[in-house]
């Protein structure tokens, strides 16, 4: 078998913005989360990060190496510290299995899978919850190895709170944003901050700095109540804003408004942020509501406690900000 690791060409990362600056697999860099000590574990776990290559081996074997192994009351290890891998084209790739630990004990996964002996793309999902140290794919010793297909769109980012992180999905390929970036083949970072996401304006000045072609604002539930939102949220817009003049720039509200008395309040903060925007002559901003992520009927379904939507909650949220953002990047790069 031939081995590669995930800093092996001809593979590539996905999801992990400074990766290809300083090869590690991390969402923030080391002097940013110093900045934010709330961050200094959850800047380094990599939701929405891929591993992205094709090959027309029938069979390869994916290993993981953890760094951390934490259990999570609200997650099972399917969705929070297993791999998903998808073979094909994105927009319609299939769903070919986890590679899974074997127990919160364990710091190592390893999972072989089968195919045809066509040259196909594989996507291997990083899983949510841990910090990684290494992933390796293995492939037949006559197989070919090539590049993946390119993401038809740039990069998207993503803000926001543990709903935006992927919680509570049973597997990380469900979560709203994933979702959308494969009906789309969309490319996309997840900074999504479990109960860390507040609007600190050193993460604004952060992200101000990665190249992105939309970028969606979430972090209405992290902000403790509405007085910290109303005092940080548009600071942070003005932010992106200032280094980003031109781009896209989607403000959402949460998505559990049935459960929190406040959601009214917050949503009127996050709307005079974009309200204020309009008013200034922006006309690349967009506000989307939480309270209507969920539909008209059955929304008790969509959520696992109240909050973090579940799997239906998740793919309601996309059936709303898909169109919004296929829109946008049809207009900015055409179909």
């Amino acid at each position: 078998m031939k081995n590669y690791r995930y800093s092996d060409l001809p593979l590539e990362v996905h999801g992990v913005p400074f990766f290809y600056e300083n090869g590690k697999l991390e969402r923030l860099p080391a002097d940013v989360r110093e900045k934010v000590p709330s961050l200094g574990f959850l800047g380094r776990r990599t939701p929405g990060a891929r591993l992205c290559f094709r090959t027309n081996s029938p069979k390869f074997t994916v290993k993981i190496e953890f760094e951390t192994m934490n259990f999570d009351h609200g997650m099972s290890m399917k969705a929070a510290q297993s791999a998903n891998i998808l073979i094909g084209d994105r927009q319609n790739a299939h769903f070919a299995g986890l590679v899974s630990p074997k127990n919160y004990n364990e710091k190592s996964a390893e999972a072989t899978f089968f195919k045809s002996r066509n040259m196909e793309d594989i996507t291997v999902w990083f899983p949510r919850n841990e910090v990684i140290s290494d992933i390796s794919v293995s492939v037949e010793d006559d197989a070919v190895v090539e590049a993946p297909t390119p993401y038809k769109y740039p990069p998207m980012l993503y803000y926001g709170s543990s709903i935006t992180e992927g919680g509570c999905s049973c597997r990380v390929t469900n979560a709203y944003n994933a979702v959308i970036s494969q009906h789309l083949d969309v490319d996309f970072y997840n900074f999504g901050f479990s109960g860390s996401a507040k609007g600190e304006p050193e993460i604004a000045e952060c992200i101000s700095t990665i190249p992105m072609s939309i970028f969606v604002l979430d972090y209405d539930h992290n902000a403790p109540d509405p007085e910290h939102l109303r005092k940080t949220h548009e600071p942070f817009f003005r932010i992106i804003r200032e280094k980003n003049p031109d781009l896209p720039i989607i403000m959402m509200t949460r998505p559990n408004f049935d459960h929190d008395e406040t959601a009214p309040e917050r949503r009127e903060i996050v709307k005079t942020t974009f309200n204020n925007a309009v008013a200034a002559g922006d006309k690349n901003v967009y506000f989307i509501d939480g309270e209507t992520f969920f539909g008209d009927t059955d929304r008790e379904f969509c959520t696992n406690d109240g909050c973090h939507p579940n799997d239906l909650g998740f793919y309601r949220m996309a059936s709303v900000v898909e169109p919004v953002v296929k829109k946008i990047l049809e207009e900015r790069y055409g179909k």
